[in-house]
């Protein structure tokens, strides 16, 4: 692969960019385009958006005095290139590594980012807010806010949309048109979008009160930068909406096709471009849960799928293979997926859920209001739960645990294995009348993967693993495998551990907890959720039936802070908690408590008695 790039070499900042004459600019996209490739044959990361933006990229610089002026790219996937141009050109082969660049743009790591962004919709509201900040202190400078077709289906830039477009505030948005979200773009809008680019007229957004420019070719640098500039030197305060036609992974340099237009790619190898081969792996929690959910409605025809412009992240597309008419694809639009399935579940049908945990923080407000309220059986399937790895702290799966627990009548599971999660879909697809939800991490799924698995949970019963005397460790989820990790190492020092698989955050097995306290000296729970979660539960049982006593607890969650992006092994080291972590930390516990009097809690039932491990 040919990587001279005399150009890019010579732009390291936007001021250099600008010195360049407006003919350079074609190659220079071009060697920003090869630079790309190159860094991602070498780390891999998102990788189509970027390549959809370069000409784009090139040509928001060279127009727009950045970082004076503010660029806002929504969601910011694409923003790889901006880096480059940005003076992150010598770092960017660390992205999305430990102590690395971000995988999005972030306010910390440069000027040239006034907006994080990782999560769609927000790049006008943002835009919005700053020019109104602009005007009420008497600055002269653009905003320009980027966001793409798919994250234009969110609920909130339709909000921003109204609102500026009431005003006479100036604001620039360009809309980056690729037909395009991670998956295909879907719905309405999308069609509409399709009329715009055949006719150019009659648009939605010149009824919102946006004045409206284009389409323009988005890799015809020449007519970007042409169009740009007529609008930075046109007086106005009218807001302006530019299309802007792009092909997402434009330039790519495979040869076979792809669904999602290599969205995001792993290292490749840049003379074959060979992808590198991943490990033979055990299946993902997210393909069991597929698979899992297929099964289920084979045999139940009420069972329908949601999913907010995820179906490969969530397992979804292989139920919509198999089921095309009881899947819903509703775009970047998280609220409208929550009460929508309300809706169903209100009409006999049993709606699954299905979308990101991070995500699913934007529905809560439905989750409230038009699912527990009233009581309709909606099922939550929340992926990525837990620590996430490169895409860090904004994809972290770090709240659902608490915020889903707080809600009455709400049940909420988290599977240990895949076992454990096959059941868990079984027990959420029962005739339950009210809503249930179940988490799951990223990643390979621990244990064997039994289809015949099928048998429902009984609501609010854990399960003992493995059986001790000193510690009781109770986790709840996919840290079990860091538990018993940490039991074999604490056996080796001499100290006798029970784990325990809590199975449920809500209802509390309370007869299984009361038992660990009675038994134990030391109680420890182990989660991979932020505090407030499970541990804030069973520590309230406790208190409230007076079973503290001289019992030690702590508890081990994800800590107050946002973790930073690495590789999930990573974070969970950072987070304390892996299986290393638990140990020392139990290991300390025991040496305090060894060194007090004798334990004289109460009665401590006989080692094992009665212990179900089902």
């Amino acid at each position: 692969m040919d990587r001279l790039t005399p150009l890019l070499d010579r732009t390291p900042t936007p001021d250099s960019l600008r010195t360049l004459g407006k003919s350079d600019l074609p190659q220079l996209a071009d060697e920003l385009r090869s630079e790309i490739i190159a860094a991602a044959s070498e780390t891999g990361g998102h990788f189509g958006g970027g390549l959809g933006v370069v000409e784009l990229t090139v040509a928001l610089h060279y127009v727009f005095d950045t970082p004076r002026d503010r660029l806002i790219w929504d969601v910011s996937h694409q923003a790889y290139p901006h880096k480059i141009l940005t003076g992150r050109r010598d770092r960017i082969r660390s992205i999305r590594q430990k102590s690395g660049l971000y995988g999005f743009t972030k306010r910390s790591e440069s000027p040239y980012d006034p907006f994080g962004a990782a999560h769609s919709s927000t790049s006008i509201s943002a835009g919005l807010g700053m020019a109104l900040a602009r005007d009420l202190t008497g600055g002269t400078n653009n905003v320009i806010a980027i966001i793409g077709d798919g994250a234009i289906t969110g609920g909130m830039a339709y909000e921003a949309l109204n609102h500026a477009g009431s005003l006479s505030s100036r604001l620039i948005v360009i809309l980056n048109d690729n037909g395009m979200s991670i998956a295909p773009a879907v719905g309405a809008l999308n069609d509409h979008l399709k009329t715009l680019r055949q006719s150019g007229t009659g648009s939605l957004f010149e009824g919102l009160g946006f004045r409206h420019v284009g389409p323009v070719d988005g890799h015809d640098v020449g007519s970007l930068v042409d169009t740009l500039e007529g609008l930075r030197d046109m007086p106005g305060d009218r807001p302006v909406l530019v299309h802007v036609v792009t092909e997402k992974g434009h330039g790519h340099p495979f040869k076979r096709p792809d669904k999602e237009m290599y969205h995001a790619v792993s290292k490749f190898d840049p003379v074959t471009l060979e992808f590198a081969k991943a490990k033979a792996n055990a299946p993902t929690f997210t393909q069991v849960f597929a698979s899992s959910l297929i099964q289920q409605a084979e045999q139940d025809e009420r069972i329908v799928a949601i999913t907010a412009a995820m179906p490969s992240g969530t397992g979804l597309d292989l139920f919509g293979e198999r089921f095309p008419a009881r899947t819903f694809d509703v775009g970047i639009a998280e609220q409208h997926a929550v009460t929508l399935a309300a809706g169903l579940a209100s009409e006999g049908m049993k709606p699954v859920c299905a979308i990101y945990s991070t995500f699913l923080q934007r529905g809560f407000d439905q989750i409230v209001h038009d699912v527990a309220l009233q009581r309709l059986p909606v099922r939550f399937a929340i992926d990525r739960a837990g620590l996430v790895g490169q895409d860090g702290a904004t994809h972290a799966g770090s709240y659902d645990l608490a915020y889903m627990s707080m809600l009455p009548g709400m049940v909420v599971m988290a599977p240990a294995d895949a076992i454990e999660l096959r059941r868990m879909v079984a027990t959420a697809m029962a005739n339950y009348d009210g809503p249930i939800a179940f988490r799951d991490p990223r990643g390979a799924a621990s244990g064997p993967d039994l289809a015949c698995e099928t048998r429902p949970l009984e609501i609010g019963r854990g399960r003992i693993v493995t059986e001790g005397n000193d510690v009781a460790i109770l986790c709840l989820g996919a840290r079990l495998e860091a538990c018993l990790d940490a039991a074999r190492e604490l056996s080796a020092m001499g100290i006798s551990a029970t784990v325990a698989d809590a199975r449920f955050c809500k209802p509390l097995d309370t007869l299984l907890i009361e038992r660990l306290a009675r038994e134990h000296e030391i109680l420890v729970t182990v989660e991979d959720g932020a505090v407030g979660g499970f541990a804030s539960h069973v520590l309230q049982h406790l208190a409230s039936r007076d079973l503290l006593g001289l019992l030690k607890f702590r508890s081990f969650t994800l800590p107050d802070a946002f973790v930073s992006h690495g590789t999930p092994a990573e974070q969970y080291v950072e987070a304390g908690l892996d299986g290393a972590s638990i140990t020392e930390g139990i290991r300390t516990l025991h040496a305090t408590s060894s060194q007090m009097p004798a334990f004289k809690g109460y009665h401590r039932v006989p080692a094992h008695a009665g212990r179900s491990r089902h």
